[in-house]
């Protein structure tokens, strides 16, 4: 593949079409589209690629196209290792490169658990491997995801992966002194906590969000507080102790008040929520459909509305997938017996749409800014731009994806490149299409295909 790409047309942040030279890496030129400032760019970067000898470059067709920086999912279980019949890293970086992804943590809850420097790199490596994005493992807070002892958090910074988020994810950290410890160690090298934020003596049992509905069929609530609760609490000591905290998969109106309360102090407290919390309410659990099943879980249309209100006003700092893949036994099977957790990767942006831009609370300034650069400054992933002012400039780096906004497409799991199916989406029409993506300035998307 050719080391020089143009993409003619396509419209940077939804501006104003231009023609993208990509060599080296990195953005070369920007000009109108259709002009010939770029020709001898193209040309010496062609000279350059190929030792002297002239090659073509690659030219995509961009019009009609929206130019973004490559997304940033600071919530992805890959299953790997141990739960390989889910997903793989192969599989679900695949996944993510389809969704416009370039950049994915990792969470620790695998088998063996990455509570260790050996376990990470081996996450990290196999990323480096398959190479459809990049791959950051998120270490454990405590070891065996056990909440009684802190894992080797150091060592897992030092190591090869480079460890700066670590989550005991599926797991609260609920000992407050333990949750202290962890928030000062990883001051020493600018690490974060990412809190599953879950009360478990108030969860005991639950199956779906506390209220009416779950009176109605019959299924043990479980209550805003228990996630509430938590997060006041770990935004208390991560103020205290000056360190940072990361909240998972916000889920109530009252956790947005209670990050807006924190941001408002000046802690260093960021938060992501997910598409399906986004869009999904609890009223869908009245299927007894699994594949509504989910961690935490689907709450109240006035959740969404505020969590939507979050998200736009910057309470929320970003999204994330919390993409879950589940074998079908774990998953196809009664309700209270299935797992908790639902696809995300390759539907994200078209959620994110749906909910978000067609309602008038983002633009695409906005989109790019909390689906890349906010996780990439909350995780340190330094190939994403960090402000979106700075994206498409001249000497940046060309890691983008290209969306068609005005393409729908039915969702049929069948087609997705995770290993997985347990998707809320079957069968339902959302907005837009990823037609590229480029990490580093090399596609791993060409026409809606891995490259």
């Amino acid at each position: 593949m050719t080391s020089v790409i143009v993409l003619r047309g396509v419209s940077p942040l939804g501006g104003d079409p231009r023609d993208l030279v990509i060599a080296g890496g990195r953005i070369a030129a920007v000009t109108p589209p259709g002009g010939g400032e770029h020709t001898s760019v193209v040309a010496d970067a062609a000279d350059g690629a190929a030792g002297g000898t002239r090659r073509g470059p690659l030219i995509v067709d961009g019009a009609g196209l929206i130019a973004l920086p490559g997304f940033v999912d600071l919530h992805t279980h890959l299953r790997e290792p141990g739960r390989e019949d889910a997903e793989t890293v192969e599989s679900g970086t695949r996944a993510a490169a389809l969704g416009g992804y370039t950049a994915v943590f990792a969470m620790a809850n695998t088998d063996p658990v990455a509570d260790t420097a050996g376990v990470v790199e081996q996450v990290w490596r196999l990323g480096q491997d398959a190479g459809h994005c990049e791959v950051r493992p998120v270490g454990a807070v405590t070891k065996g995801l056990a909440g009684s002892q802190l894992a080797e958090l150091g060592a897992m910074a030092t190591s090869a992966a480079a460890v700066r988020m670590f989550s005991d994810d599926g797991h609260c950290v609920s000992d407050a002194l333990l949750m202290r410890r962890a928030l000062e160690y990883v001051k020493a090298f600018d690490g974060v906590v990412a809190q599953h934020a879950e009360e478990p003596r108030l969860t005991a049992g639950a199956q779906m969000n506390e209220g009416a509905m779950a009176a109605c069929l019959g299924l043990p609530g479980w209550p805003a507080v228990a996630e509430e609760a938590i997060i006041a609490r770990d935004a208390l000591l991560a103020g205290h102790v000056d360190s940072r905290l990361h909240v998972c998969h916000v889920s109530t109106a009252g956790s947005v008040e209670i990050i807006r309360w924190a941001k408002a102090k000046g802690w260093r407290v960021t938060a992501e929520v997910t598409p399906h919390h986004l869009l999904l309410t609890e009223d869908l659990v009245a299927s007894y459909d699994p594949v509504y099943k989910v961690n935490p879980p689907l709450r109240t249309k006035a959740d969404t509305e505020a969590l939507r209100a979050g998200l736009a006003d910057g309470t929320i700092d970003c999204v994330a997938t919390d993409h879950a893949p589940h074998a079908p036994e774990d998953k196809e099977t009664e309700w209270a017996a299935a797992r908790p957790g639902m696809l995300g990767l390759e539907t994200a942006l078209s959620v994110v749409i749906e909910t978000m831009v067609t309602t008038g609370h983002l633009d695409w300034s906005d989109v790019a800014d909390r689906m890349a650069a906010a996780p990439a400054r909350i995780g340190g992933v330094a190939d994403t731009v960090l402000d979106v002012a700075q994206f498409a400039q001249v000497g940046t780096s060309a890691t983008l994806t290209l969306l068609d906004p005005q393409a729908q497409r039915v969702i049929d799991p069948a087609a997705f490149a995770s290993r997985s199916t347990n998707t809320p989406y079957r069968g339902r029409t959302l907005p837009g299409v990823i037609r590229a993506t480029f990490l580093r300035g090399r596609p791993t998307v060409l026409d809606g295909k891995i490259v």
